[in-house]
């Protein structure tokens, strides 16, 4: 099967791109493997390349250079390719994805990328409606709406300002919208049933439990159950969520006491999100875009997802 990479060359603000290339190629010489290297051109080209090289040549190895996003957009390539696989460099500010593996730090070995073997993942169908248009696509990680999507938000903004990094352009993100106290106003409903309808701080639905650059927002999500895992957190006091957000960072805040006054956690099949004030914004695997009244359906064991060489492909190579 031929492998072809997938290089997005804003990944990570554009750094060691040039130097992950040279590097590409390197092992392809060193393999003497049937492979190539795209390099994207702008968003949403990852996905129309990778569709279009399907349609012609048929199933192959995308390895995704970049981060959730760019892993997101190559899937959504790919997905209807029977027996295509889809890896990942971690090349990104956040790339979460391949926190869900005990040992993520293998995925940037090239070489073992090329000898890796799959694991079914899942992933999630979503099809939102705004100003008269329908959209529709595959989420492979997290969906956030309301405080950690506004925070990605101001964090993608602040970060084009001259010496502000990353970590510093979230955190001085979630003061900003902290103080604002911007969150969502929606009605939840989860199978068909209603779970919640008003204000709220934050909404997470999880395939995966990370998001953010390594937030374990979702601890009890997993990847390849064939369950979407969803966070209602309400429409909490700010001292509340300041006391709350160091576990909520860590994953461990569905161990506090009482915390189901704080944190609605369910596992679903189907959510529907309603905003009650017009549209709203969604951040899908690390990109915000403008969304209406929407819905998810997981798709069970939805893609093969490459782990590389190094990793045991086993249940327990997977964090769930």
């Amino acid at each position: 099967m031929k492998t072809v990479f997938i290089v997005n060359p804003m990944a990570g603000q554009g750094k060691n791109i040039e130097s992950l290339v040279e590097k590409i190629k390197t092992v392809i010489e060193k393999l003497k493997s049937d492979a190539q290297i795209y390099i994207t051109e702008s968003v949403g080209d990852a996905t129309e390349f990778v569709r279009n090289y399907c349609k012609k040549h048929g199933a192959a190895r995308f390895i995704a250079c970049g981060g959730d996003g760019t892993l997101g957009e190559v899937v959504n390539g790919c997905i209807d390719c029977h027996g295509s696989e889809v890896g990942i460099i971690p090349m990104g500010t956040g790339n979460d994805f391949c926190r869900n593996f005990k040992t993520e730090t293998e995925f940037s070995d090239i070489e073992a990328q090329f000898l890796g073997n799959t694991v079914k993942c899942d992933a999630v169908f979503y099809k939102s409606h705004i100003s008269g248009t329908e959209k529709s696509g595959y989420c492979v990680n997290m969906f956030n709406i309301g405080f950690d999507c506004n925070v990605a938000d101001m964090t993608a903004r602040m970060k084009k300002k001259p010496c502000i990094s990353g970590s510093l352009a979230y955190f001085l993100s979630i003061f900003a919208i902290l103080i604002k106290k911007k969150g969502a106003n929606l009605k939840i409903e989860l199978d068909g049933k209603q779970e919640h309808e008003g204000p709220l701080l934050l909404t997470s639905i999880a395939n995966g439990c990370f998001c953010g650059g390594g937030i374990k927002s979702n601890p009890l999500a997993c990847v390849k159950d064939g369950l979407i895992n969803i966070n209602i957190i309400f429409n909490i006091s700010r001292f509340k969520f300041l006391t709350l957000l160091p576990y909520y960072m860590k994953g461990t805040h569905m161990k506090l006491k009482n915390i189901e006054n704080i944190i609605h956690n369910k596992y679903c099949e189907k959510v529907v999100l309603t905003p009650l004030n017009g549209n709203m914004k969604i951040c899908i695997d690390g990109e915000i875009e403008d969304a209406g009244k929407t819905e998810f359906k997981i798709v069970h064991d939805a893609f093969n997802f490459v782990v590389p060489e190094k990793v045991p492909v086993q249940k327990e190579t997977v964090v769930c």
